[in-house]
């Protein structure tokens, strides 16, 4: 099996034009469309979207050619979320989709992710075999005339992806206020459409691209303006998406963040209030707060810790037999509603959640006793063989030698950046933020920038 030097935790992702150049691209397009072939003789479509990042264009054209070269036609659905892709991908049997997207990074990198036919990340495996044959693609004997691939350019599955996610909010959002920041990304012309047409008033932010500001100080990682224009104008909630909309950060009418382990709290009290949640269980992971366990537990739901990444949240939700995961991050999964994370889908059900139970979004916060916590990621030249580093190691013992008993230490290396994550949670935010700084000062010392 193939060394995984491409591939990380959320598909392909650099620099694009350097890292993610444009020969990379079209060497994955026919690799995939190679692969694909291999497993299924039938296979004749790939769904293609993307963001609207300027080099989308660029990475776009040489992924499509890759994949017409093997012979496998092309839909090319132009910008649209990630969870959209994925629901076109499923909803016309394709053979797969692709997302050219780097979803919350800077506007820079760009990323190429993959899903099966069911509209889910293709598995590790398929993952290796379509990196294996990179390096092989332009020696095979390609189709030629009638059998090369075409593309076929629609916006229809757009409006369709629209009607989707209305159709899986079970009331009308009449008199709600919303504040949305599209984060200049991929569902900036679609966030008014979706919830106003259920009867909210929407005013957006954010929701302007031009190619180069996706991300910039807005959106899931920078969501200061949503909170600010919420305080100022009254609004009910406030939702913050990210680059590709497959994650979403709300905040209360309050300006206070909500955040996925409080809508995991607030989905898993609802559903299992209803006897719709199966098998009493909610997934997160190793990142929650201790008080999303604590406050689950106490109504009679069941807890589970998968490690970071909506891939092994997966792993464990079909483990468990469970309907709801998700992280902190905002990212979550709903496998009876989508196949895939879903920004704007997921907030549906939190706005659906309060219409129906009468409570507003800062009471259901108070049903959950947030832990201090504290998580700072460092930028480092290089990730590899960090838990050998002598000094890096013996910060984390001393770290959680500190926390033995009351509190947790979990390091761990981005899976799409040059960064690694320090988290440290307990009842004493001094404690924390100690152990916090000194495992990142020994990070910074010994592998940063």
């Amino acid at each position: 099996m193939s060394t995984r030097n491409h591939f990380g935790t959320d598909g392909v992702r650099g620099v694009a034009n350097t890292e993610l150049s444009p020969e990379l691209a079209m060497a994955l397009g026919a690799a995939a469309a190679h692969v694909l072939r291999e497993n299924n003789t039938n296979a004749r479509e790939i769904v293609v979207g993307r963001d609207p990042r300027l080099s989308g264009d660029l990475l776009e054209a040489a992924l499509i050619a890759g994949i017409c070269s093997q012979g496998v036609n092309v839909l090319s659905v132009g910008v649209l979320p990630t969870p959209g892709v994925a629901f076109v991908t499923q909803a016309r049997g394709a053979a797969a989709g692709v997302v050219i997207s780097a979803s919350h990074n800077p506007m820079a990198d760009n990323g190429i992710k993959f899903f099966g036919g069911n509209g889910k990340k293709l598995a590790d495996t398929t993952e290796a075999r379509i990196e294996a044959l990179l390096g092989e693609w332009h020696e095979w004997t390609r189709p030629t005339g009638a059998d090369v691939g075409a593309v076929t350019r629609s916006a229809k599955p757009v409006a369709d992806y629209v009607a989707h996610l209305q159709s899986t909010c079970p009331v009308r959002l009449d008199g709600m206020k919303l504040v949305i920041d599209g984060a200049n990304g991929a569902a900036s012309f679609l966030a008014a459409q979706v919830f106003g047409g259920l009867g909210a008033s929407v005013e957006t932010i954010f929701c302007d691209p031009d190619g180069s500001n996706i991300n910039d100080n807005c959106g899931s990682l920078h969501p200061e303006a949503m909170l600010a224009r919420v305080r100022e104008t009254g609004a009910d909630v406030g939702l913050a998406l990210d680059g590709d909309a497959d994650r979403v950060i709300l905040c209360d009418d309050t300006g206070a963040i909500f955040d996925g382990d409080r809508v995991l709290c607030l989905l898993g009290t609802f559903l299992h209030e209803r006897g719709e949640l199966a098998n009493n269980v909610v997934i997160g992971t190793i990142m929650s707060n201790m008080g999303l366990g604590i406050a689950l537990e106490k109504c009679g739901v069941r807890f589970v810790a998968a490690p970071v990444g909506d891939r092994y949240v997966a792993e464990a939700m079909e483990k468990e037999g469970a309907i709801l995961g998700g992280e902190k991050s905002g990212h979550f999964l709903m496998p009876r509603l989508s196949p895939t994370g879903d920004g704007m889908l997921s907030a549906l059900q939190v706005l659906a959640a309060c219409a129906v139970s009468g409570r507003t979004l800062s009471d259901w916060a108070g049903d959950m006793t947030e832990y201090p916590q504290k998580l700072v990621s460092i930028p480092v030249r290089t990730k590899n063989g960090w838990a050998d580093v002598p000094e890096i190691a013996a910060a984390i013992a001393a770290g959680e030698s500190k926390l033995a008993g009351v509190g947790r230490l979990n390091v761990r290396p981005s899976g799409t950046e040059k960064r690694i994550r320090v988290m440290a949670e307990g009842p004493d935010a001094v404690v924390v933020d100690s152990v916090v700084e000194s495992v990142s000062d020994a990070i910074r010392q010994t592998l940063g920038e």
